[in-house]
Formats: structure tokens, sequence, C-alpha cells
């Protein structure tokens, strides 16, 4: 079982800025039988991308949740062959004259700094996105690994949590409404985060807005934001 993949419409969108990027896809919240985002709302859950695009697909949604079940029962062997992915990932890249991203949560919020695997590639460029407040507020403080970028995103229920990291100057990103992005929220400019997937090169102290997708435009919580 492979663990990382470019087949991803988003990740692919970054070879046109010079990127390959690989991504990692385990099963989110409970669908594996473990909790991999331990701060995700309700209106998150309904809203997931687990089973948008490629998520669709049965066998694929299958795939995740035997990566994630790997990932809980077997985490020496998970981690180690993760590392030899990555290896060949960086051996790819260069023969393709490309720089090499790797986003480890593309559905799920493990909080890989734990974990050591960010460290021993301290060339590569890893980037996450988190509902975490506490991971979010330890990248602003500079206590995450230098490689390991992290854009803290908004839900339902966490505004609070929003206003707090923004102030810190953590990137935030916001699914908004619409296919139009508002030029700013909460004082901040919006920048849109549908052109790539690559939020270690947006702008800092900014918004990062994102369409509807998926379940997410059917959304009632409040999870999607009316930009209007």
């Amino acid at each position: 079982m492979k663990l990382l993949s470019k087949n991803n419409v988003k990740l692919i969108k970054g070879e046109k800025f010079g990127y390959l990027t690989l991504g990692l896809s385990l099963a989110p919240a409970s669908s594996s039988g473990k909790n991999l985002c331990p701060n995700a709302s309700a209106g998150c859950i309904a809203a997931c991308l687990f089973s948008a695009g490629m998520g669709r697909f049965e066998n694929v949604r299958n795939a995740r949740i035997a990566k994630a079940k790997f990932f809980n029962d077997n985490r020496a062997a998970f981690l180690a062959q993760l590392e030899t992915e990555i290896t060949a990932g960086i051996k790819r890249a260069a023969k393709l004259g490309k720089t090499l991203a790797i986003r480890l949560n593309v559905v799920s919020d493990v909080a890989w700094e734990r974990l050591g695997i960010i460290k021993k590639f301290p060339n590569v460029q890893f980037y996450d996105y988190t509902k975490s407040p506490f991971r979010a507020m330890q990248f602003a403080s500079g206590k995450l690994p230098a490689n390991y970028h992290l854009t803290f995103s908004r839900s339902e229920s966490n505004q609070q949590a929003v206003e707090t990291v923004s102030a810190a100057g953590v990137n935030v990103a916001v699914v908004f409404a619409g296919k139009i992005l508002p030029q700013t929220y909460l004082g901040k400019k919006v920048v849109s985060g549908d052109e790539s997937d690559l939020r270690f090169l947006d702008e800092k102290n900014v918004i990062v807005g994102l369409s509807t997708k998926g379940e997410a435009k059917k959304d009632s919580t409040g999870f999607v934001v009316n930009a209007a």
C-alpha cells in the first residue's frame, strides 16, 4: 500500500509553480475507528473533503481508511515506509526539476511535529491546515520545525480561536459561500487558496479564502461563511 500520492486536483496545481506536491490522505475524524481530527467540529465533519473529488469512489475511501488503520496499529512500520517514500519523492522531484512539497494531513489533523518525520528531512517543505489552536500558536511562536508551515482553519465553533490565532499572525483559512471571495475578512486581506495548495507561499498575516466544495455546498451549520 503506497502512502503518498500526487493524484489530487489541488496538489497537482502546484506543478505550474515549480513544485511536485505529495499528499498523505488518512481517513479523517473517527472514520477509521480512531479520531485523527481531534478539533473537528460538526460542520467540519459534515463538509469534509473525505468524500469529495476522488473520495466519492468507495475504493479510494477504503484505501484512506486502510492507511489510517496502518498508522494507528503499526506506527513504527508506517513511519519507516513514509520515510522511504519521502526519500523517493526527493529523487523524483530532482529528476523532474521541481521542488518537493509534502502535505501529510490532506484530510486529517495529526500533529506530525511530534513524530520526528519532518525533522528528518530539513530540506523538504512540509505544510498542513489545522484546527488545533495549540498547534497554530506553536507555529506562531516558532516552536515547530522551520520546514513545517501551518494554516489555521476556521469552523462554525472556533471563532474566538480564529481571532486569537489571527492576531498572532497565523494565516487563517475560511470557506466562503459562492465563487467570489470578499476582499477582506476580520479586517485582513483575503487571498485565494484555490489557485494552488501551496500555503507556505501565501503572504503573511492574511485570510486564505476557499470556495465551497463537495458537501460544504449544503452546509447549514455556519461552517461556510456568507461573503455578503
